[in-house]
């Protein structure tokens, strides 16, 4: 195989909501309720909902600008590539990129749709906030999904308040074709009970029988891992990944994938190199202590057995996870570009890719671009585009016209004042200050 005959499937990137999402989508009676985009005086975007404004930070939206450009600092979208927030643009951009398909999480509502939970949490507007979820899922599924049949995988997020509305939505947006759904990495985390409970049991058993897979993304429970405030920024940045390591055993242990035996878990942009010894670790700690805990697992199978039934990996660059995909699963493994966040390898990334595939199979290949993905999300790019107008070769023969001059000069301000001579953790804890969700004053419009 060539690299330009690649296919690639990314099962992780991201969308900053266009403007107009919400149009004819919430019921009359929410309408003027719906999360509103404003032009704000100091020259960002904000998403305005319940008196809070959202913003969008840098390192959500970065491709295309120079990297000397990255932070946390808010935006506004004419400071991004429009393939953020437009549909016709992003098929350009996944297209110059030979990316042929793409599932994307959210950026405005959170990961799990906290933005909604929240009116449940604290007004207790349980009608509201279930409208508004169903509302992101239709404009998800049906405009930006619908709107370029083949070239997208549709993710929906969850009214995480109620285990039974869970299940009713995975049901629901099934029949619309959508089998993948958000859940946190730590429930807890979002004051929601534990994985260890059977509170999640409906939406489990939805997930199970409706071939929904359960996409658990980086810091959708817990959040950053911010240590030591003085520290490079990079420690944070490196560290993140392997935060799933422990939502990975939290699962693997759980009773849930004992009772739900074909529930399928994604871990999203968790990369894969940390794997082996995982599982090797698990498989250890059991058989050297299950005598005494007493925990065991149906017909003597091991953890390791366990993960692979259930649970797969996903990775940008990690060519440590390619060499020991035998010692994982090479069925358990799929790709990401993770565009347009600050890891993506957007966009070179066959070329980044094609370095770490140096040696596998034409037949791995195939699994780990693109057939895993297509097996998992019940996804046939294939019944809107023939194989051969799908590789790399043929979507780039498309994208001649994509201008690929990077966004430079349209950003906000640098994260640091470069004081320890390098940005540091605690640099990026002020800039996000600005940037979470926070009142929003009117006068501030434009």
């Amino acid at each position: 195989m060539r690299m330009e005959d690649m296919i690639l499937v990314s099962v992780d990137d991201h969308v900053c909501e266009p403007p107009d999402m919400w149009e004819g989508r919430v019921p009359a009676k929410w309408k003027d309720r719906a999360p509103k985009l404003v032009h704000k005086e100091d020259d960002t975007d904000v998403w305005v909902f319940e008196g809070n404004e959202i913003k969008n930070v840098g390192l959500n939206a970065v491709a295309g600008r120079p990297p000397e450009e990255y932070g946390m600092e808010p935006t506004a979208l004419h400071q991004l590539r429009k393939g953020c927030y437009d549909l016709e643009a992003r098929i350009d951009d996944m297209n110059v990129n030979g990316v042929l398909g793409s599932l994307c999480f959210p950026s405005v509502p959170g990961f799990v749709g906290e933005l909604f939970a929240r009116q449940v949490k604290e007004h207790g507007e349980k009608e509201l906030a279930e409208a508004m979820v169903r509302a992101y899922n239709d404009w998800h599924i049906d405009g930006w999904c619908g709107g370029a049949p083949g070239r997208f995988i549709p993710l929906a997020i969850p009214t995480m308040w109620d285990p039974e509305l869970m299940a009713d939505e995975v049901r629901r947006v099934a029949r619309k074709g959508c089998h993948a759904i958000t859940f946190p990495d730590t429930p807890g985390g979002l004051g929601y009970p534990s994985l260890h409970s059977d509170h999640w049991d409906p939406f489990w058993k939805a997930c199970a029988d409706e071939g929904t897979v359960v996409c658990i993304h980086i810091g959708s429970g817990t959040g950053m891992n911010l240590q030591d405030p003085g520290a490079p920024v990079e420690i944070m940045i490196s560290s993140t990944p392997i935060s799933l390591f422990g939502c990975a055993t939290e699962l693997v242990f759980s009773d849930a994938l004992q009772k739900f035996p074909d529930l399928r878990i994604a871990l999203s942009e968790g990369g894969t190199g940390w794997v082996p010894y995982f599982l090797e670790r698990m498989d250890y700690v059991h058989e050297h202590h299950h005598r005494w805990t007493h925990h065991t697992f149906p017909g003597g199978k091991k953890p390791s057995d366990v993960f692979r039934e259930h649970i797969f990996t996903c990775f940008i660059d990690d060519a440590v996870g390619i060499q020991t995909r035998d010692l994982i699963g090479v069925e358990n493994i799929t790709w990401e570009c993770d565009y347009p966040h600050s890891d993506t390898t957007w966009p070179r990334a066959p070329e980044v890719l094609w370095e770490s595939l140096k040696g596998v199979s034409d037949e791995d290949i195939d699994r780990i671009t693109h057939l895993n993905a297509m097996r998992e999300f019940s996804y046939d790019p294939f019944a809107h585009l023939p194989r051969e107008q799908a590789t790399v070769a043929a979507l780039r023969a498309r994208a001649k016209h994509v201008d690929l001059s990077p966004k430079a000069g349209g950003g906000g301000k640098t994260p640091s004042d470069y004081e320890r001579g390098y940005a540091t953790i605690g640099d990026i804890m002020r800039q996000m200050s600005g940037a979470i969700s926070t009142a929003f004053d009117e006068k501030d419009a434009r």
